[in-house]
């Protein structure tokens, strides 16, 4: 609601969700970002999840993230894209007995 009412009669609603993990491996720093592009909607939309769900519109799925299944949210959370991009590193260096 706070945010509703700070941008209310804002134009440029744009918004992203952006997680970022870090990873110190044998000296080498590894860095893992994960990405959701968005808008903020002028109402709430949809009844699952929490926090900014109901107000964070994905163009390319045409809803918001609380309106999306569990499983499509997941595939597309930011964390889940930065997670998923480490665990590739990981099963590399592991596969190559690098750890």
């Amino acid at each position: 609601h706070k945010v509703l009412g700070e941008m209310k009669g804002e134009e440029n609603r744009k918004a992203r969700f952006r997680t970022v993990i870090a990873l110190l491996l044998g000296g080498e720093e590894h860095f893992f970002e994960g990405i959701v592009e968005g808008k903020i909607l002028e109402q709430q939309q949809g009844e699952i999840g929490f926090g900014y769900d109901p107000i964070f519109y994905v163009p390319e799925y045409g809803c918001t993230t609380a309106e999306m299944t569990p499983e499509l949210k997941n595939e597309l959370s930011h964390r889940g894209k930065a997670r998923r991009a480490m665990k590739k590193i990981l099963e590399e260096k592991f596969r190559e007995g690098e750890l």
